[in-house]
């Protein structure tokens, strides 16, 4: 897989996401408890685009009438039919061995580490004069 950089990390603020096309495929970043993720923005079931997804916590239930939340926002709720899918790894809630939205790993990292490469420019030391620029070679 191709790396390709999608946003600065202050791009998407915290609880919300941005859409962008990754060789002609639209994927959605969300930022959510610290963390991104990265899922295509169609559900498989009528291709709703999940950047409108609610965005929710996982609910349990270990008897009836108690009701147990956990990895709050983490979950995504399709907008047309209500489908839900884990946010980590697109698996669906409702079908997992056959449904899932398709999901992408995803990395942070500083500008500077980006900017290293394999190759190396010649530079010259440059001082300013007055009004003259010189290079020194």
């Amino acid at each position: 897989m191709a790396r390709h950089i999608v946003a600065s990390t202050s791009e998407i603020p915290p609880g919300g996401n941005k859409v962008v096309d990754v060789a002609g495929r639209d994927i959605v970043v969300f930022h959510v408890n610290g963390e991104f993720f990265a899922l295509l923005n169609r559900c498989p079931h009528e291709g709703a685009p999940l950047e409108k997804a609610a965005c929710v916590a996982r609910l349990t239930s270990p008897e009836p009438g108690v009701y147990e939340r956990s990895r709050v926002g983490e979950m995504l709720r399709c907008p047309w039919h209500g489908w839900e899918f884990d946010m980590r790894n697109g698996q669906s809630w409702f079908d997992p061995k056959r449904v899932r939205v398709r999901s992408y790993p995803v990395a942070v990292a500083r500008g500077d580490e980006l900017q290293k490469g394999p190759y190396v420019a010649e530079t010259f030391p440059v001082h300013v004069e007055d009004s003259y620029v010189i290079v020194e070679v």
